[in-house]
C-alpha cells in the first residue's frame, strides 16, 4: 500500500513511546520531531503537517496525558483522532436525486489519472446500489478513450451512450441525458476529456457543460503517485469548476501516499472512493478512520469484512463447514478457498488488514505466487483425486508433477501439508462447536 513506509516510521516512533514508563514533555516534542519528518517524506502537504503537529502537541502535553497510567497509549490514541480528523471525520458518500430522478455526475481530471477506468468502476458500484448508470462518452480527443469506455462499461454490464468525436462534449451529455430520459437510466456518469496539465481549454469546456446541464456532483479523479501534485491539481479544479468530491488513484501503489492526508484539509473536499487496483471491482469507499488505523499499523479489519463479504455466499459456507466437521474436506474446496483470498487481494493485504499484523510483516516474505503453484498441482489431478485425496498413489503424484511442471516432492509436501489442515481443520470445529461458537453470525469465506 501507498502509506507502508510512513506507517513503519510511525510504528516505530510509537513503539518508543510504549516503551517509557511516564513520558516528559521532551519526550513527547521528540516523538512528534519524528512524525513530522515521516510525514514530510510521505509528500504530505507542509502546511497540513505544521498545523496537524501543532494540533497534537496542544493535547499530548495536557497534565491528563502525562499524568495518565499509559502516557504512550493516550499519545497515540490523539495521532490517530487528528489523522481522522485531517481526512475528514466522516465517510462522503455520494448523493443522488429522489426517487427515479436523473442524477448527473461529471467525472473530471487529468489525462493518465485512470479516469475512465475509474468511471466504469464506479458505474459499477451504482449498479449494485441498485441504480440503473448510463454512461456518456465525452472524451473526443483521446484515441481510444470511447472504446476504452464501452470494453469496461460491457465488463460492468452497463450501457454507454456514444455520438463518436464529431460532436461537443456540451451536446453529447445533453443528448445522453434525453436517451437516459427514454430507457429508465437514472444516474448519467458524464466521461470528460483530460489534459496532460491544467489548460484553459479543458477548464472552459467543463464550465460549458456545468452551465448547460444541471450537474449535481462533480468529482474530480487524481493520481496518488503524483504525491504533492496531485494536491496542488485539486486546488485549482476545486477553484476553477468546483468539485464535491475526489476518487484517489493508485492507492495500492508503491508511492508515498501524501495526497490522501492533504486533499481534504488543503481543498475542503472530501475523498469519496480510493482506487485499490487494476481491477474493475477494486474501488473502495474511503473511510477516514479505517485509513488512519491503516496508516498507524492498527490494522483494518471492517474493510476485510467487507471484501470477504461481496463473495460470501452462506450456502456454501454452511457446506463447508459441515464437510470440516466430517473430515470431508478435499482439494475442490481447498481450491475454492485459495481463489477466494486472490479476490480479496492476496495472503499480504489481508494480514496487513488484520489488526496487530501489519508491523510484523516488514521483515517476513510472503510468495503470493506460491499460490499459483498449489493451483497448478490442484488443477493437474483428475476429479476423481481432487474429490478423494486417498487415491493419491505415488504413479499418481508422480503424472501430477509432470502435468504441473514441478518435481514430485512439491505434490508430495502439498499432499502432506493438506492432510495436516484438514486434521486441525476438524479438531478446531470441535473445539468451537460448543455454545461460544453460535455467538460470532460472521465467519471468513475461507478455511485457513
Amino acid at each position: 500500500m501507498a502509506f507502508d513506509s510512513l506507517s513503519e516510521k510511525l510504528q516505530n516512533v510509537f513503539k518508543n513511546l510504549r516503551g517509557k514508563g511516564r513520558l516528559s514533555e521532551a519526550d513527547v516534542i521528540t516523538a512528534l520531531k519524528e512524525v513530522k519528518m515521516a510525514m514530510l517524506e510521505a509528500d504530505v502537504n507542509f502546511k497540513v503537517v505544521k498545523n496537524f503537529i501543532k494540533s497534537v502537541q496542544e493535547r499530548a502535553v495536557g497534565q491528563d496525558v502525562m499524568s495518565s497510567l499509559t502516557p504512550g497509549q493516550m499519545v497515540i490514541k490523539i495521532v490517530n483522532e487528528e489523522m481522522i480528523n485531517l481526512m475528514g471525520s466522516e465517510t462522503t458518500e455520494i448523493t443522488f436525486k429522489p426517487g427515479n430522478e436523473i442524477t448527473v455526475i461529471m467525472m473530471c481530471g487529468l489525462q493518465g489519472a485512470g479516469k475512465t477506468t475509474t468511471t466504469a468502476k464506479l458505474a459499477g458500484k451504482f449498479k449494485s446500489k441498485g441504480k440503473k448508470p448510463l454512461l456518456a462518452a465525452c472524451d473526443i480527443y483521446r484515441p481510444a478513450a470511447i472504446e476504452q469506455l464501452q470494453i469496461n462499461a460491457e465488463k460492468q454490464g452497463v450501457p454507454v451512450f456514444s455520438m463518436g468525436d464529431k460532436h461537443k462534449p456540451v451536446n453529447i451529455a445533453k443528448a445522453a441525458i434525453e436517451h437516459a430520459a427514454k430507457n429508465n437510466c437514472n444516474v448519467v456518469i458524464l466521461d470528460t476529456a483530460g489534459r496532460l496539465h491544467v489548460d484553459e481549454d479543458m477548464m472552459n469546456e467543463l464550465i460549458e457543460i456545468k452551465e448547460h446541464i444541471n450537474v449535481h456532483q462533480t468529482i474530480l479523479v487524481v493520481d496518488s503517485m503524483t504525491g504533492q501534485d496531485a494536491v496542488n491539481v485539486a486546488e485549482m479544479f476545486s477553484s476553477k469548476i468546483g468539485i464535491d468530491g475526489v476518487i484517489l488513484t493508485k492507492l495500492d501503489g508503491d508511492t508515498r501516499g501524501g495526497a490522501a492526508l492533504s486533499i481534504r484539509a488543503v481543498t475542503g473536499k472530501p475523498i469519496l472512493y480510493v482506487g485499490m487496483g487494476e481491477k474493475l471491482s477494486d474501488l473502495e469507499q474511503f473511510y477516514p478512520d479505517r485509513m488512519a488505523s491503516r496508516i498507524l499499523g492498527m490494522g483494518d479489519i471492517l474493510t476485510l469484512i467487507d471484501k470477504a463479504q461481496l463473495d460470501f455466499d452462506e450456502d456454501k459456507a454452511r457446506q463447508l463447514e459441515k464437510k470440516i466437521k466430517k473430515a470431508e474436506f478435499d482439494f475442490n474446496d481447498f481450491l475454492e478457498q485459495m481463489q477466494q483470498i486472490k479476490k480479496m487481494g492476496g495472503i499480504g493485504d489481508i494480514m496487513k488488514m488484520i489488526p496487530g499484523m501489519g508491523g510484523g510483516l516488514k521483515d517476513v516474505d510472503i510468495d503470493e505466487n506460491a499460490l499459483s503453484g498449489v493451483e497448478a498441482i490442484i488443477y493437474s489431478m483428475t476429479k476423481a483425486e481432487r474429490s478423494n485425496p486417498d487415491i493419491l498413489n505415488p504413479s499418481r503424484k508422480k503424472r501430477i508433477a509432470k502435468g504441473a511442471g514441478v518435481d514430485i516432492s512439491e505434490v508430495n509436501k502439498l499432499v502432506k501439508q493438506f492432510e495436516q489442515m484438514k486434521k486441525m481443520m476438524k479438531q478446531f470445529s470441535g473445539m468451537m462447536g460448543g455454545k461460544g461458537a453460535k455467538r460470532g453470525k460472521f465467519k471468513l469465506p475461507f478455511g485457513f
